[in-house]
């Protein structure tokens, strides 16, 4: 049987001294293997290629997370000193794509930088200040830690009872790992909160859009997804979405309930 495509969004990455399309393996082999799908990569060259000519040849679409943050203008915040990097080419093909991905009817899942441009795409706004702020939990290790202890940065969250993700883990709470230093201020129009920090932050979203679901969470599902149950689930849920099944229900409905590690 012919499995659905995902497509798995691209961000610029310098490559020596040239500009390269990139996206780390992890997303990719989470999608692949945990969501049973094939999976096409998708380049941020907004310049070359229009969202319409590739949405229709893909079952759903999966925006990754990334070092770089949204330009705040996305919002309608113009900060002069907002803390980079960017990926302009991202911002627009990603925005570009989530609309027409939806207008088809057609599955978007986001992690982390891809949960900040669905709120973003939905009205809503990112606050910048998600590890400094007195108010509120660190969301993101200190900057002295190695690149395999930010992972290790957790913090509890709260899910909706009743929500997707609630019904999906079997729990209404969580333990996930935090790497962001932005995050959701206003919350997108039409968007459900599927899961909340201690401190109130929003860490997961859902909507349906013309049939299609879509799913974000700020945190890293593609983190060491074999030793995380939950994290194989959200995967599971995007393999169930590009079928065409609901996201919660019996197992025969859609991707396979397994653990495939």
């Amino acid at each position: 049987m012919t499995r659905p495509v995902a497509g798995i969004i691209c961000c610029t990455r310098t490559v020596g001294i040239e500009p390269a399309q990139a996206v780390m393996n992890r997303y990719v082999a989470g999608a692949m293997q945990y969501a049973d799908v094939a999976a096409l990569l998708v380049p941020s060259m907004p310049q070359l290629m229009k969202a319409s000519e590739v949405a229709a040849r893909l079952d759903g679409l999966m925006l990754t997370g990334s070092p770089s943050n949204l330009d705040p203008a996305l919002y309608g915040e113009e900060i002069g000193d907002a803390p980079g990097p960017f990926d302009l080419a991202r911002d627009t093909t990603t925005a570009d794509l989530i609309k027409a991905m939806l207008d088809l009817g057609r599955p978007v899942f986001g992690v982390c930088r891809g949960f900040q441009e669905i709120n973003v795409a939905f009205g809503g706004t990112l606050r910048r200040d998600m590890a400094s702020s007195a108010e509120l939990i660190a969301h993101h290790a200190p900057d002295e830690v190695d690149f395999n202890g930010m992972f290790d940065h957790l913090h509890p969250v709260d899910l909706t009872p009743g929500g997707v993700l609630s019904a999906a883990f079997g729990t209404e709470r969580a333990v996930v790992n935090s790497v962001h230093y932005q995050g959701v201020d206003r919350l997108g129009e039409g968007l459900t909160v599927e899961a909340r920090a201690p401190d109130g932050v929003v860490e997961a979203v859902s909507a349906t859009v013309n049939g299609a679901p879509v799913l974000a969470v700020q945190w890293h599902p593609e983190w060491q997804t074999a030793a995380h149950p939950q994290s194989q689930i959200f995967f599971q849920l995007f393999g169930r979405a590009l079928r065409g099944a609901p996201l919660v229900g019996p197992a025969s409905a859609g991707a396979p309930q397994k653990d495939v590690a």
